[in-house]
């Protein structure tokens, strides 16, 4: 069997699963997003007062305090669901206005969430707000992070690793990283991760392919600058995708200076856009939303939040009890066997390429331990630092394909379902941290994100029993397509990439 059928049928069994477990989150970036598809304007002052990251600035409206890269990417599935959307809003609206009974509060301890669903529904926003966030979820990060899956399995290929390897390989950092629990809503952290991943495989053998390389150092550099428009820790993933560009360029036999223009302009191009968008909105393109924010527990910390590294966060990044990375994702702990990586002992990576991984994580750890707003981490669980995700997940590739198969089977058997916990409980706030989410499966048994909204809303009935059968139904769709001629899957793909 060819990898097109295996890319096929892994890229659709990770979106099932992902858009099975999408969590009902409201965060910020969907509020430009809905602007721009009702508007066409980053001005979300009509949610004004919503959220704590909205900052109005008099006489040029309001605005969240972080970049746009996430909104625009999410404003097509919006715009293209409103035919849908609008109607059964307002079909909704209608039927509360005709009808006297009671609402049922939101149930849950915590008073901010409460008080925003009220506030929302008051206004007309809650269906709103909740069939967006689920057509941003379903038709952008579940797609994106299944293809993700899919670069990383051709990506492990490239590199030597069997095909079957590949694929359980990329089974676990699809469902066994922090990839599984960031892809439930919309998330500018995992967008970057995804960037820097694509933009590294674009780059990877790109010196072995004369075919089509001017087009890959472009969109490496679209990118990797676009990382930046996501979220201003993209400048690791830019500065990485930049240098290693450099490094591929100049070690490629017949090089051409075109494409090594074309990686320096699709850096600037997507830092023109992020700078045309800080003119646009704050009438200077130098300044950033956090520039203009209101005053905050952490902006007060070196400029708006940002200073000298701090150890103190760089250990609960690593390893904090709510959202390190290692301790949400302990499969990644592979990747600190620094023996491990050197190619000659096991490890996948060629020294051009640990370099690259080494400095891209190096990077964020430094970045994010700076960010004094990473501790706000607390209530959302594993985020600033997913963008190292990948590469530290191929610095453990090369340790769990070493150890005894049994022993590499029970490690990965065990991080899935340590991830599978903390992508459907979520809730890390309590005084467990990362155990409550395993423990209220084990208590309560299987449960989904948007399942438990419904019923703490008094929309659906409480207990397991729901999630049953729509798990079964993923899991057989997943066997169908598993069990398909490999040719169906094969032209599936084909027309696809037409």
């Amino acid at each position: 069997m060819s990898d097109r059928p295996v890319a096929v049928r892994l890229f659709l069994t990770c979106w099932v699963v992902f858009a099975l477990h999408f969590a009902t989150n409201t965060v910020r970036e969907i509020f430009p997003a809905l602007s721009l598809g009702d508007h066409f304007s980053f001005d979300v002052s009509e949610y004004a007062g919503l959220h704590p990251d909205i900052f109005v600035l008099e006489d040029r409206g309001a605005f969240i305090n972080n970049n746009p890269g996430a909104s625009l990417l999410a404003a097509v599935p919006y715009v293209l669901a409103r035919p849908l959307i609008d109607p059964t809003v307002a079909r909704v609206q209608r039927a509360r206005q005709e009808s006297d009974a009671p609402v049922q509060d939101y149930d849950t301890v915590y008073p901010m969430a409460r008080e925003f669903l009220r506030e929302s529904r008051a206004r007309g926003f809650d269906v709103k707000f909740a069939l967006a966030a689920g057509v941003m979820q379903m038709l952008l990060m579940a797609p994106l992070s299944a293809l993700a899956a899919v670069v990383m399995f051709r990506l492990l290929g490239a590199l030597g690793v069997s095909r079957r390897a590949s694929l359980g390989l990329a089974l676990l950092f699809a469902f066994a990283t922090p990839v599984f629990y960031r892809t439930a809503q919309l998330n500018h952290n995992l967008l970057v991760c995804h960037a820097g991943l694509f933009a590294f495989a674009l780059l990877f053998r790109a010196d072995a392919d004369p075919r089509g390389r001017a087009l890959r150092f472009l969109v490496a550099g679209l990118l990797g600058g676009y990382a930046v428009v996501l979220d201003y820790s993209g400048v690791v993933t830019a500065a990485a995708v930049g240098l290693y560009g450099v490094a591929v360029w100049s070690g490629t036999p017949g090089r051409r200076s075109n494409e090594l223009g074309a990686l320096l302009l699709g850096l600037a191009a997507s830092g023109a856009l992020l700078l045309g968008y800080q003119w646009l909105c704050f009438g200077n393109p130098l300044w950033p939303a956090q520039h203009y924010m209101p005053e905050t527990d952490h902006s007060g910390a070196g400029y708006r939040g940002m200073g000298l590294p701090d150890l103190e966060l760089l250990g609960l990044v690593a390893f904090g009890p709510r959202y390190g990375i290692f301790t949400s994702a302990p499969l990644l702990l592979l990747a600190l066997w620094a023996p491990g990586w050197r190619r000659e002992r096991g490890g996948l990576l060629a020294r051009r390429e640990l370099r690259f991984a080494l400095l891209f994580c190096a990077g964020m750890f430094l970045f994010t331990s700076a960010n004094q707003f990473a501790r706000m981490q607390f209530n959302s669980g594993v985020r600033h630092m997913v963008p190292a995700t990948p590469f530290l997940f191929l610095l453990a590739a090369g340790p769990l394909l070493r150890i005894p198969r049994g022993l590499a089977i029970a490690v990965a058997a065990l991080a899935t379902l340590w991830s599978w916990c903390l992508a459907m409980a979520r809730d890390v706030e309590q005084s467990l941290g990362l155990l409550d989410p395993l423990l209220t499966v084990l208590r309560e048994g299987p449960v989904l994100p948007w399942l438990v909204t419904l019923q703490r809303m008094g929309y659906a009935p409480p207990g397991p029993w729901a999630v049953i059968p729509l798990v079964a139904a993923a899991a057989a769709l997943a066997w169908l397509w598993w069990t398909l001629p490999a040719g169906a899957l094969a032209d599936q793909g084909a027309g696809a990439s037409r």
